[in-house]
């Protein structure tokens, strides 16, 4: 892949970030936008190789991710102290890539209870092209939300998230889930995807969400759940 410039990404006609800021102005959840450094913003945006014009991009180059519903999720940006996971970073050798080296699917946002959010780039299968998918941490397998990324945004921050998450919140949710860090989720027991009480019920552990997505990696291959991610 012919890998573009700084310089080129960064447009000065239409860029996404103005328009982005009214969808938040409107915004019905909890959603804390995270600042990045310059030399980072800089960094994850040459590494996502798309330009500012585009929500993807924009959010690479100035935010260093978002927090919603008191970090029930967290979309990827640059990367910050509280969310230290950079976009292209954070896939690099976690998601396949086509001959080009472009990942066939991208991941962009998870949530605590470790799902996981991504772009399909035509890796997964009845999910449209360029819409967001969910790896449920209930069935192992990818589910397509029908919504393009700018799409998914907008959803987030509109208060859906809260009814899409309830059967698996618990009361006191919100406290457990603003002590952990970016870097964490919870591993639950039983699994949510094993027979068993409800999530109020069940052991909850924070551990790096990088071991909660190998764990759920090797449970859909060890069960013949969908095909590699």
């Amino acid at each position: 892949m012919c890998m573009r410039h700084l310089s080129e990404l960064i447009t000065r006609e239409d860029p996404a970030m103005p328009q982005i800021r009214t969808w938040l102005r409107d915004a019905q959840a909890a959603v804390e936008v995270l600042a990045c450094t310059p030399a980072d913003g800089a960094r994850a945006l040459v590494a996502a190789q798309v330009t500012t014009r585009s929500p993807l991009g924009a959010l690479c180059h100035e935010t260093g991710g978002i927090l919603v519903d008191h970090g029930w999720l967290r979309i990827l940006g640059a990367g910050c102290a509280r969310l230290p996971r950079a976009l292209m970073d954070w896939n690099d050798g976690r998601v396949r890539l086509n001959r080009r080296g472009v990942p066939l699917v991208l991941l962009v946002a998870d949530d605590v209870i470790g799902g996981f959010f991504a772009v399909n780039g035509g890796g997964l299968r009845g999910v449209d092209a360029g819409h967001v998918a969910y790896l449920a941490p209930d069935t192992l397998d990818w589910e397509s939300l029908g919504m393009t990324y700018s799409e998914f945004l907008c959803w987030s921050w509109s208060g859906q998230l809260a009814t899409f998450a309830a059967d698996h919140r618990w009361p006191g949710w919100q406290e457990e889930v603003s002590a952990l860090s970016g870097a964490q989720a919870f591993s639950i027991m039983p699994s949510l995807f094993a027979q068993g009480p409800p999530i109020a019920e069940r052991d909850r552990r924070a551990v790096p969400i990088a071991e909660i997505w190998g764990t759920t990696q090797a449970f859909r291959t060890s069960l013949g759940i969908g095909s590699p991610t």
